[in-house]
């Protein structure tokens, strides 16, 4: 066909329906301009009445610009229409919009809608209206359907470069020899994801243990490492990721071997976002690997309520596991599982 032509939509979110459709435009024409249409006040609306994740516009503008990198003929463009609702929105004043942005003539529009035939050729007539995939056989989903029913219910139709958005993250905490690491891969495994180790562990078995790295200019070093890994790992993730260790604890563990604390710990403690935070007990068998070196009992209880003292001043809201290895496990499973409820319950879905 060739030309310049263009598809729209909110992408709220993006899916692979769009995806599908984005693709089979590009190999139509020329120039493809993928049209973002956002409004704060409509957009916002339709995420809370649906219980799910905002999505900010600039949120989903990343997602079709990766989406596209690579697609050479592909050009992603944001247009504001300020509409309060659908049934608001202003299709001539968008038409009109649209054509400025894109400031070419347009010989095709692209959507998966017939009913909107009409519409097209009132405000497009020098242009061809190109339907796609309009029953849904090719990718039975619509961005309604996965706010009402969960963005979980439809994992499979979310792209990859949007499943990260919507990763619940669970970190596991506590002191020494308390099981965390344990607990961090079982929980993965047992949820079919990826995990994140505790990073200072990393960086001592690199070197061959502790004695040379415990010196204050590493600490800043070990959480901003920690904290590339959890990108990473995001990048992977199966809607959870599980986390063994954050800013606090290696704030924690500054002050206890060092003696000094660090504002930017403090910073990025202040910045770090959570879905879920499990606080260990010390009370299995303290264990000696070679790297810890705080195995009395009452000082590991002594470390154990002075990190408890500072998660508590920083307002974090965490559940403690105690018990052996069987029971921490199944009380983690069972937090985790309230919080994979919790956020389909609010979609107006169960976990079926």
């Amino acid at each position: 066909m060739g030309g310049v032509g263009f598809i729209g939509g909110k992408f709220l979110p993006l899916h692979q329906g769009h995806v599908y459709a984005i693709t089979q435009a590009a190999c139509r024409c020329d120039e493809l301009y993928v049209i973002l249409s956002h409004s704060p006040t409509r957009d916002r609306k339709l995420c809370e009445e649906a219980g799910i994740k905002p999505m900010p516009y600039e949120v989903r503008l990343r997602w079709l610009s990766t989406l596209v990198k690579d697609m050479e003929n592909v050009r992603v463009l944001a247009v504001e229409d300020r509409a309060d609702s659908d049934e608001s929105y202003d299709w001539e004043a968008g038409a009109a919009d649209i054509k400025r942005k894109i400031g070419k003539k347009i010989d095709l529009v692209f959507s998966s809608e017939s009913a909107y035939d009409p519409i097209f050729r009132r405000l497009y007539p020098e242009a061809a209206h190109i339907i796609l995939d309009e029953s849904r056989n090719q990718v039975p989903i619509s961005a309604t359907q996965i706010r009402n029913e969960g963005v979980y219910t439809h994992w499979q139709h979310i792209p990859t470069v949007v499943q990260p958005y919507f990763v619940k993250k669970v970190v596991v905490v506590g002191t020494e020899s308390c099981g965390k690491s344990t607990l961090t891969r079982y929980l993965a495994k047992i949820y079919n994801t990826v995990f994140v180790e505790e990073y200072g562990r990393t960086i001592c078995e690199e070197v061959g243990g502790c004695d040379t790295i415990l010196t204050p200019d590493y600490f800043p070093h070990i959480a901003y490492g920690h904290k590339m890994k959890e990108y990473e790992a995001l990048q992977k993730a199966n809607k959870l990721l599980f986390i063994d260790t954050e800013a606090i604890v290696t704030q924690f563990y500054s002050e206890l071997y060092t003696g000094q604390t660090f504002s930017v710990l403090d910073q990025i403690a202040e910045e770090q976002k959570y879905d879920l935070w499990l606080f260990m007990e010390p009370d299995v068998a303290w264990v000696d690997d070679g790297l810890r070196v705080h195995g009395e009992e009452q000082v590991r209880l002594h470390n154990h309520e002075k990190l408890r003292q500072m998660l508590d001043e920083r307002g974090i809201t965490y559940v403690t596991l105690k018990g052996n290895y069987a029971e921490r496990l199944l009380g983690a499973m069972e937090h985790v599982d309230q919080l994979l409820k919790t956020t389909s319950q609010r979609a107006g879905i169960g976990l079926d």
